[in-house]
């Protein structure tokens, strides 16, 4: 079964908002873009993102989250059903502090893919490829199809409902 890179944005989107409170949610990240092997993000500047309350820049961890799961989701498109890719590794490279007050844009890219592992690249900016904040470069775990089948049905049979209810309005 190939891929439907529309039923993954609707799981990422999913993941990223439905569970108030998480770290996804205060973290405020959307999908811009997905395509197979690539996959961009943003995470709007926020007072909550704060690590340094003097100079207002963004929590580095903040930026390791955001590539983290941008490289992740960008993972998952080289799937070829819906699935979940586990963080085996990811290497982050901080170049210059995040501007105060801007939007943190994520970029990553599948560039390699094996039978267990999914490698990927990724840099953060903020509108400019070219004057990253950070980049990343990260290994995920390619399990097995069979796995998911049961996220599979809940969530195909979630969105269906949706779909119900919508229609039904």
């Amino acid at each position: 079964m190939a891929l439907d890179l529309q039923e993954l944005r609707r799981f990422v989107e999913v993941v990223l908002s439905d569970n108030r409170g998480d770290h996804f949610t205060t973290l405020g990240l959307r999908v811009d873009d997905i395509a197979h092997h690539r996959l961009s993000m943003a995470m709007p500047y926020s007072e909550s993102l704060i690590g340094d309350p003097d100079s207002g820049v963004i929590h580095g961890g903040a930026i390791t989250a955001l590539l983290d799961t941008c490289c992740g989701f960008a993972a998952a498109t080289a799937l070829d059903d819906l699935g979940m890719t586990p963080t085996i590794d990811l290497r982050i490279d901080y170049m210059r502090a995040a501007t105060p007050g801007k939007t943190v844009y994520a970029d990553a890219e599948v560039y390699r893919v094996s039978e267990s592992v999914i490698f990927t690249r990724a840099l953060a900016h903020h509108g400019e490829r070219d004057h990253p904040v950070a980049s990343a470069v990260g290994n995920f775990f390619r399990m097995e199809s069979a796995l998911f089948e049961d996220l599979r049905r809940e969530f195909r049979a979630s969105e269906a409902a949706k779909g119900a209810t919508g229609a039904a309005h």
